[in-house]
């Protein structure tokens, strides 16, 4: 029995140690079809806007899927708030859950969002079934929004 538990405490601990070597090598991404495309539905940059904000997700060229689920031309989205250009996450891991990376992995295609008043930047970012971006990136432009 102690030499079936030290085997089973050895595996696990291998596999932890691939999973770390491979977190740390670039993942595999998913490739992208050349006409798909991300967007807003009824907000654009320059709005004035009242929180709560409902924000509706648009895609084109590509169908929607749970994380998790991985079929072709596929992913699901994700809403960056108030990230800039230098601060994007990285396009080669999954995407980091803050309060500036919204996922959306259920396959949501809009979202009810709070958000203080003042001016915000708003972007969408496919991701595959890893949250990880495509090849390359599926986004949106990123819009500016003030919040009344």
């Amino acid at each position: 029995m102690r030499n079936r538990s030290l085997m089973i405490v050895f595996a696990a601990g291998l596999a932890a140690c691939s999973l770390l070597a491979w977190a740390q090598d670039e993942m595999p991404r998913t490739a992208a079809p050349d006409s798909a495309s991300v967007y807003f539905i009824g907000l654009s940059d320059g709005d004035t806007v009242s929180s709560p904000l409902t924000i509706r997700f648009g895609l084109s060229g590509m169908g929607i899927a749970p994380a998790g689920i991985e079929h072709d031309n596929t992913g699901h989205h994700h809403l960056l708030v108030d990230v800039s250009e230098q601060d994007m996450p990285a396009m080669d891991r999954p995407l980091p859950t803050t309060d500036h990376v919204l996922h959306f992995g259920g396959g949501q295609t809009e979202a009810t969002i709070e958000l203080d008043a003042g001016e915000h930047s708003l972007q969408l970012l496919l991701g595959d079934y890893l949250h990880i971006p495509h090849d390359p990136p599926i986004k949106s432009e990123r819009i500016t929004i003030t919040v009344e």
